[in-house]
């Protein structure tokens, strides 16, 4: 099979991890270009095909330009072959959108904090609110016998999800809060456990804790 196109990202972006896991599962051929953050992106040779100069973007074999993380990782969610992967049927889809967007505004937006506050570039870090958004998944997961968001196998919006909690380790989710969230973490494994795209999601910087 011919690729059908290339990424540029880093892979420490939580966006350029989800967007690899889904070409992976989906079994499509997608090329990684090197990349270099703060050098690629601002070469003459990306800005031509990507003017705003941010990262993930994507360009198929066509010459067809895309960007914005999800954007890119639900494009190659709709055209792999895992049928389902957006839902099986309207309420299905409706709820992974859901999830996707709790994902990336209620959790996200804490975790953008708190890496502001290790990073020096943004802040402040809004703690009630990732232990409300922590606490509420939680309990949902408790009533999920699959251990996916949405019906009973992967969908995107899994991969959204954990593409969060996943960065959220690395500056404040850490001992406390794995044993705080047993099922927040044991849905981050589930999903992030597969050989095909294990390697995207080392567990290697995973904090002590901040937050108990």
């Amino acid at each position: 099979m011919a690729p059908i196109g290339t990424v540029w990202g880093d892979t420490r972006q939580r966006q350029t991890k989800v967007i690899l896991s889904i070409a992976a599962l989906n079994g499509l051929d997608l090329q990684q270009a090197p990349f270099e953050s703060g050098v690629t992106n601002k070469s003459p040779e990306f800005l031509s095909k990507f003017p705003y100069g941010k990262i993930p973007a994507f360009e198929d074999s066509e010459g067809w330009k895309l960007t914005e993380g999800t954007t890119i990782a639900r494009y190659l969610s709709d055209i792999g072959g895992k049928s389902d992967f957006l839902g099986s049927n309207a309420k299905e889809t409706a709820l992974v959108d859901q999830w996707i967007h709790f994902a990336e505004h209620e959790l996200g937006g804490p975790v953008f904090g708190a890496l502001g506050l290790v990073y020096g570039f943004t802040g402040p870090f809004n703690r009630e609110r990732l232990v409300r958004a922590l606490t509420y998944l939680e309990s949902y997961l408790a009533t999920r016998p699959s251990g996916y968001l949405v019906g009973n196998s992967v969908t995107f919006a899994d991969f959204v999800l954990v593409g969060v909690v996943h960065q959220a380790t690395i500056v404040s989710l850490g001992a406390a809060e794995r044993a705080q969230y047993p099922l927040v973490f044991a849905h981050l494994a589930k999903v992030t456990g597969d050989e095909r795209f294990k390697q995207y999601w080392s567990t290697e910087k995973f904090v002590g804790g901040c937050c108990d």
